[in-house]
């Protein structure tokens, strides 16, 4: 079974989790939640972070937790923070999240770039850094409200097949949720760079001076890989 809404390349591998019977129950509820609530992201925005970063180039993972479930009003049009891509807001979004305004500061001391005037990361996950939510979906302004449906079982999936199928990848795990993830990594096979979490409430607790945007690239670069252009324009 392919799904239609993700890269061909990632269907390859993920063609098992689209046939299970989980995933059949998470897209009856998925049906259900978009008849009844605002659910984020937009639908054909649901697997962004796949068909943004194609199987085959993937170099570095960055996993977070949640979509954003709030959103904004701009001339009249309803703007979803949540676009696919973890830790990401889309560019027309005014406002950006203050976990996000922390990586940007970090970015700043790590390698000098200025602090972005948008939060939208899709020129990362473009160059081969998977931008990955632990759970894919959200209903609006009810944090955490699309978690235990079965999003989680597709992407430690996904992390597993990674690790399987891939080799040398870089994952940043920020954060004890993300640092879960580690054992669902071949810890022979990958690098595992760990941080505290870009929260205002845990940022000054080791986020702020991990380096790891530096970091990654020296790896990338030792393993005769391309780095990472960090910089939002």
């Amino acid at each position: 079974m392919k799904n239609k809404l993700i890269d061909e390349d990632w269907n390859k591998f993920l063609s098992n989790e689209f046939k299970s019977e989980y995933f059949s129950q998470l897209s009856s509820f998925l049906s259900s939640e978009r008849k009844k609530n605002k659910t984020f992201p937009k639908k054909n925005q649901i697997f962004n972070a796949f068909n943004s970063t194609p199987f085959n180039k993937v170099n570095v993972v960055i996993i977070g937790q949640d979509p954003y479930h709030s959103y904004e009003g701009i001339n009249e049009n309803i703007i979803p923070h949540a676009h696919g891509l973890c830790f990401s807001v889309p560019k027309e979004a005014k406002k950006i999240p203050p976990s996000l305004k922390n990586i940007f500061k970090e970015l700043n001391q790590d390698l000098g770039f200025s602090i972005p005037k948008n939060g939208d990361l899709t020129t990362w996950a473009n160059q081969g850094v998977l931008l990955l939510n632990a759970t894919l979906t959200v209903r609006a302004h009810e944090a955490g409200s699309h978690q235990k449906k079965g999003w989680e079982t597709f992407t430690d999936n996904t992390i597993k097949k990674l690790s399987e199928h891939k080799k040398g990848l870089i994952f940043l795990l920020w954060g004890k949720f993300a640092q879960q993830k580690e054992t669902l990594i071949d810890v022979n096979k990958h690098f595992i760079l760990k941080a505290a979490h870009p929260s205002p409430f845990s940022a000054y607790n080791g986020f702020y001076g991990c380096k790891h945007f530096s970091e990654t690239n020296k790896i990338l670069i030792e393993n005769g890989k391309k780095e990472i252009d960090w910089q939002i324009k």
